[in-house]
């Protein structure tokens, strides 16, 4: 026994000692193995060799726990908002689901999914009401490739933006005491996450949301807070007389104590849990820095391309292509194939497996997945679903959203058309209308 115990000690000892937070000597073990196995004193020093022992693994543990917090290294759970249909996206949410659609090459939720592993998220849960299975088996693959659980939530009902907490209570909740980051899937942003944990320990209060400035706050709600510590007094909506403008960014982070104060039932995060935390003077508003758009819609998803690459420039320039046919910010899959002569830019993103054949102008849009783009056609401020195809001399613009599979036919001029999966558009669309 002794053997045994002297080789875990000595282990132990090696492994603290190349701690280098732990700068102690380790004492109280070491003459225990010269004493004889028949003395007096082997049962009183076994004893203490085991008390000693226990010693050394907590040190150790505790030392590797300060370890790894010192170097930013934290283990939370994180739950996403996913929602329902994703109407507002149509005809692209036709194919998938409103998180699955493609914004700069790669689906809108990885986006978040990526941002909370960087800074230690090891679990995601998905609050869903709409294909689950579909979602699940996409992320399988990433859910490997970044070493981090997703799972669903299932509501068999709306539940608002706060019922979905409850929802998943059991999901959340665990020993560590840890809070948890709550996000909306329609959000894009640099998301500032280690910055928010840093903000919402500093604080002590039990929730924090991210808050960001827009320029007409009368179309909003907005968070009046005290400017100097964060903390949120109320909440206004759609003011008539300025009262600030900061609104609601749609990323939290919450004490696991917020969810005994939401009921399992149809419920707003916004106009019923947060003004509630307010009150009691324990809600606190961290101003978001960067950019920040909802992506939700159309119009509000072209304008977050340009934002996000703009974003991309400053961060990671090197993910941007350049060359004597590109204009300002563009981002283009490896596998995409360019023909010559062709002007792309500025805010352009250009999918995987996408050909571009010669003569193409390209601003303002997104070319998703196996699309193909023919001689000398020109789109701008549109979105090309996935395997679609414009024809040779074709004009897309002015907010033409181009579902899975369609082909426009040559020469073709669209004008904020919205055409629905699987569908060829031999005429012209000469004003914005649906597709069918």
């Amino acid at each position: 026994m002794l053997i045994a115990l002297r080789g875990c000690i000595m282990l132990l000892h090696d492994k603290v000692l190349k701690n280098t937070l732990y700068t102690k000597p380790l004492l109280g073990f070491e003459g225990f193995f010269s004493l004889p196995s028949n003395s007096p004193e082997s049962t009183r020093s076994s004893t203490r060799l085991s008390l000693s022992l226990l010693n050394l693994l907590h040190l150790t543990l505790s030392s590797e726990l300060v370890d790894r917090k010192s170097k930013g290294y934290i283990t939370m759970k994180a739950l996403i908002l996913v929602g329902g249909f994703g109407t507002r996206l149509r005809p692209l949410t036709l194919s998938v689901p409103k998180p699955l659609v493609d914004f700069a090459n790669k689906p809108m939720i990885l986006h978040q999914i990526e941002a909370l592993k960087a800074i230690g998220v090891n679990e995601v849960v998905l609050a869903i009401n709409y294909q689950p299975e579909v979602m699940l088996n996409f992320l399988k693959e990433f859910e490997a490739k970044l070493g981090i659980k997703i799972t669903c939530s299932q509501e068999t009902e709306p539940l608002g933006t706060a019922g979905p907490l409850a929802l998943a209570r059991d999901k959340l909740i665990d020993d560590s005491g840890e809070p948890f980051f709550v996000l909306n899937s329609d959000v894009i942003s640099e998301y500032p996450l280690k910055e928010m944990i840093e903000f919402h320990k500093a604080h002590g209060g039990e929730a924090s949301i991210m808050v960001t400035k827009v320029d007409e706050p009368s179309k909003y709600g907005v968070v009046v807070m005290e400017e100097t510590t964060g903390q949120v007094e109320k909440f206004v909506e759609k003011p008539k007389l300025f009262v600030g403008n900061k609104i609601n960014a749609g990323i939290y982070l919450l004490n696991p104590s917020v969810l005994d104060q939401i009921e399992l039932r149809p419920t707003s995060i916004e106009k019923e849990v947060f003004p509630n935390i307010a009150a009691e003077k324990k809600l606190y508003a961290m101003v978001l820095p960067g950019f920040w758009m909802d992506i939700g819609q159309p119009r509000d998803y072209i304008s977050g391309l340009r934002l996000y690459l703009d974003s991309l420039r400053k961060r990671d320039s090197s993910k941007l292509v350049s060359g004597p046919h590109i204009l300002g910010n563009v981002i283009v899959d490896e596998t995409a194939i360019i023909g010559e002569g062709c002007l792309i830019g500025p805010d352009v993103a250009i999918g995987p497996g996408c050909f571009v054949e010669s003569g193409v102008r390209l601003s303002c849009c997104t070319v998703m997945r196996g699309a193909r783009i023919k001689k000398h056609s020109c789109i701008s401020s549109s979105i090309i679903g996935w395997h679609s195809t414009v024809g040779k001399w074709a004009r897309v613009e002015n907010m033409t959203i181009l579902g899975e599979d369609v082909h426009v036919c040559d020469e073709v001029y669209s004008n904020g058309g919205v055409v629905l999966p699987h569908k060829e558009i031999k005429s012209s669309i000469l004003k914005p209308e649906i597709v069918m």
